[in-house]
């Protein structure tokens, strides 16, 4: 059974640094793409930064750009995101998936998926 277990989340305040994890079972992570999406409250689910299983290739969107850093380890099964920065408007809760293959801003791409860890930034 493949789980995805993603901690770190808390209360933090704007400026402060952040990092998360995500660590995997149940599935062979060095083959699989990685990413994490976030949904804050009344918002749809969206794209934050992905690294792919080969060449550690990452990828961002906009708003976290500069600002947030994807990275693995695979002998630890654990993909991390490192989140420097904070702003409120980055309060959510963070998934972290696994994908084969996947187009990397798509959510409905991604395999697996774990339960969340909330990020609330306070102003």
């Amino acid at each position: 059974q493949v789980q995805l277990v993603e901690s770190g989340g808390g209360l933090v305040q704007a400026g402060d640094s952040r990092r998360l994890s995500c660590v995997a079972s149940g599935l062979t992570f060095s083959t699989y793409d990685m990413g994490w999406f976030r949904q804050g409250p009344g918002k749809e689910r969206e794209f934050v930064a992905a690294i792919r299983r080969s060449r550690n290739i990452t990828y961002y969107s906009d708003s976290v750009k500069g600002r947030f850093t994807i990275s693995r380890d695979n002998a630890k099964n654990t993909e991390f995101l490192q989140m420097n920065g904070l702003k409120p408007e980055d309060t959510a809760v963070y998934y972290c998936a696994a994908g084969r293959s996947p187009f990397v801003a798509r959510f409905n791409e991604y395999d697996y998926w774990g339960q969340g860890t909330q990020v609330t930034v306070s102003s």
